[in-house]
């Protein structure tokens, strides 16, 4: 069992940054695969990056070269860092833990998710 819990979430003006932090709970957090998920009013919940145990890593193309996903297994955590932030960005941002070693791109393959964490960019 895991228990995710995301922070950092707020306000910020276009082209400002922000930096998402995912604790995790359990004591096999390095054999997961972790994800950063979105879902914005009234769309559908969507990936944004992941990260597998071995540290690889993956974006969605709205993100890549502005959003860094990292993770540091001895503190049981998952950062995104997101920088150039645009309006569209603005989400609730979901942290997820994956039972396996590389991370996936589709919403099913997870099995704990956070609450979440609000991003609100302004124009």
């Amino acid at each position: 069992q895991v228990q995710l819990v995301e922070s950092g979430g707020g306000l910020v003006q276009a082209g400002g940054s922000l930096r998402l932090s995912c604790a995790a709970s359990g004591r096999t957090f390095s054999s997961y695969a972790m994800g950063w998920f979105r879902q914005a009013p009234g769309k559908e919940r969507e990936f944004v990056a992941g990260i597998s145990w071995s540290g690889s890593t993956g974006y969605a193309d709205s993100v890549k070269s502005r959003f860094t996903i990292s993770r540091d297994n001895a503190k049981n955590a998952v950062n995104l860092q997101m920088n150039s932030l645009k309006p569209e960005d603005t989400a609730v941002y979901y942290c997820a833990a994956r039972s396996g070693s590389y991370y996936r791109r589709q919403i099913n393959e997870y099995d704990y998710w956070g609450q979440g964490t609000r991003v609100t960019v302004s124009s």
